[in-house]
This record gives C-alpha cells, structure tokens and sequence, in this order.
C-alpha cells in the first residue's frame, strides 16, 4: 500500500505544482483552494508512505513524479518546449525512479 500512497502523493504533487501557475500569486479562490488542498493531501500521502519506505527513496520517487509530471503538463498546458535535450533529461528521471523502486 504504500507505494499505492506514494503515487498518488506523487500525482497531486503534480496537481499543485500546475495549480500554482492558476492561482495567478494566490489571487484566485478556487485554484488557490485546490492548490493548497493539493498540497495538504500530497504531503499526508507522502509521509503515510514513508512509514514503510526508506525516506531517501520516497522522496526522490515523490519528487520524481512531481518533476516528469509537471515538466510534460508544462510542455502540453503551456507550450513549454519540448526540445531532444529536456524528453531525454526526463527520460533519465524516469530511469532513476525506476532502479530506486528495483532497490526498495
């Protein structure tokens, strides 16, 4: 179960990092609203995960969700360049996430 948490930690990770670019400098009430619940729920799941992971592989799996995840909405939502370089930087990402999962 707890890889389970930490996925989904992962995933709203990714949620309020987007959500940031909504809230317009926590302007806006219903985007600021999602963001910090985001927020809330993806560190709760995070450190529910870390009860039976090793807290240096949680995190750079919980980051590591966070950084892939946001980088590609970035390159979809916002027309953020997906040039060779950065999908093979985040190819790498996914590769590291992968061996620490291997390791766990």
């Amino acid at each position: 179960m707890a890889w389970v948490f930490l996925v989904i930690a992962g995933l709203l990770e990714v949620v309020w990092a987007i959500g940031l670019k909504y809230t317009d400098g926590f302007t806006r009430i219903g985007p600021t609203a999602i963001t910090v619940a985001a927020m809330v729920a993806s560190v709760v799941l995070l450190g529910v995960a870390l009860r039976d992971l090793p807290v240096g592989t949680g995190y750079a799996i919980w980051t590591g969700i966070g950084t892939i995840g946001t980088a590609v909405l970035g390159m979809l939502l916002f027309q953020e360049p997906a040039t060779a370089l950065r999908l093979a930087s985040i190819g790498l990402i996914v590769a590291g996430i992968v061996g620490l999962k291997l390791v766990s």
